[in-house]
């Protein structure tokens, strides 16, 4: 099958959605299917792969702004993956050749919009290209929190999925997000799976003794953005509640690329900035050492559609805990993950009982790995080229 994939996240970009596609991507591939993926690249068309559009990197932020190139070899499905100019972009190409569209809902724009001022700015760009009539005081309202914001941005979601065939969903929690715009356009909740764990350099004593962590203290792992969406002073006041029963305890937070002298001075605030590791994005291959580092990985953000670290962290034998109940469950088993109040002191005595509770460890780490054992790439793959091939059935051409 000649499948077009479009993503306005390059797939360099150290977050959830380019690490999707770039799964969804190599597995096809390996099973024998003609993928071009559409995505940022360089500027030099000398450096650019197959399918990559020239672009520019933006500001104080880890993306690039590519300028829409449409496909040019015969499409049978597109699979959009971003609301932004090229996801718009492919929406718009499959529309006027009665190609068969299927979108993935990687980010809660919603929430989103409350935090990163370019998510209106799109919103008011992708409404424009797809004919929604907004005049000016719908772009106003697009700029201003509140009701009016989130009822435009529920518009333009109504909007993409009138233009597409199926609506993927990494998770249940995303699936009821968007039941109420999806209208007629059928949503299937497929989460992403996980690579499996393999060695690397760098193993839990190694790892350890390079951040100067004593190797029996017990140390909780928070991977991702440290930005407000994610809720990190809420890990911090859970990790001061953890300290006062486990003094010795460490916290890595593995991803913070900006705010970080904000989360400096909560973490002055809450009495905890001595055993805070606050790392820097690493390379995806170096991520694992940190999983294997670890004894609980802590999870605060309300605002992820799947949180793939979940399942990662997982996969390592990592226990999870959290605070978002929506997305609890975990995908292959049906179990569910703990979680606690979103409270400094619900969310840190559960911490503290994974920490020094070892049969309950033991136990919700099995479940997490079973879970990633059961929810495998064959599984998604399967289900993905099934999807696929109802929206296109195969021909003898084909």
């Amino acid at each position: 099958m000649r499948i077009a994939h479009v993503s306005d996240s390059h797939l360099t970009n150290p977050e959830g959605v380019a690490t999707s596609v770039g799964t969804t991507v190599a597995l096809l591939r390996a099973a024998g299917h003609r993928v071009v993926l559409h995505c940022p690249g360089p500027l030099s068309e000398s450096r650019r792969r197959p399918g990559e559009v020239p672009s520019l990197p933006v500001p104080t932020r880890p993306y690039r702004l590519a300028l829409p190139r449409p496909p040019a070899a015969p499409i049978d499905v597109v699979h959009v993956h971003t609301t932004g100019p090229l996801g718009v972009a492919g929406l718009r190409w499959a529309a006027a050749r009665g190609v068969p569209t299927v979108l993935t809902w990687h980010t809660d724009l919603v929430a989103y919009a409350a935090h990163y001022p370019e998510i209106p700015i799109g919103a008011a760009y992708a409404g424009l290209r797809l004919g929604l009539h907004w005049r000016g005081r719908d772009l106003w309202a697009l700029a201003r929190p509140g009701p009016g914001r989130q009822a435009r941005l529920a518009a333009l979601g109504r909007c993409l999925l009138a233009h597409t065939g199926v609506l993927i969903a990494p998770s249940t929690k995303t699936a009821t997000m968007m039941a109420a715009m999806a209208g007629r356009t059928p949503i299937v909740v497929l989460p992403t799976p996980v690579a499996a764990p393999h060695a690397d350099a760098d193993d839990r004593r190694r790892l350890r003794a390079r951040l100067g962590i004593p190797a029996d203290a017990p140390v909780l792992l928070a991977v991702g953005r440290a930005t407000p969406e994610k809720n990190p002073e809420l890990l911090l006041a859970a990790f001061a509640q953890v300290r006062r029963e486990l003094p010795e305890a460490r916290l890595l937070l593995l991803g913070a690329r900006q705010h970080r002298l904000a989360i400096r001075r909560v973490a002055h605030r809450y009495g905890v900035a001595g055993a805070l590791h606050l790392l820097r994005p690493v390379p995806r291959e170096r991520v694992g050492a940190h999983y294997r580092a670890a004894d609980v990985l802590a999870f605060t953000s309300t605002t992820d559609t799947q949180g793939l670290m979940l399942s990662e962290a997982e996969a390592h034998g990592l226990p999870v805990a959290m605070v978002d109940t929506l997305l609890a469950q975990r995908p292959g088993t049906g179990t569910t993950r703990p979680v606690a109040e979103p409270t400094g002191l619900a969310f840190g005595t559960l911490l503290t009982r994974l920490l020094t509770e070892r049969k309950l460890r033991a136990t919700v780490a099995h479940e997490g790995q079973a879970a990633v054992t059961a929810w495998s790439a064959p599984r998604y793959l399967t289900e993905l080229t099934s999807l696929y091939a109802k929206l296109h059935p195969p021909s003898p051409r084909s």
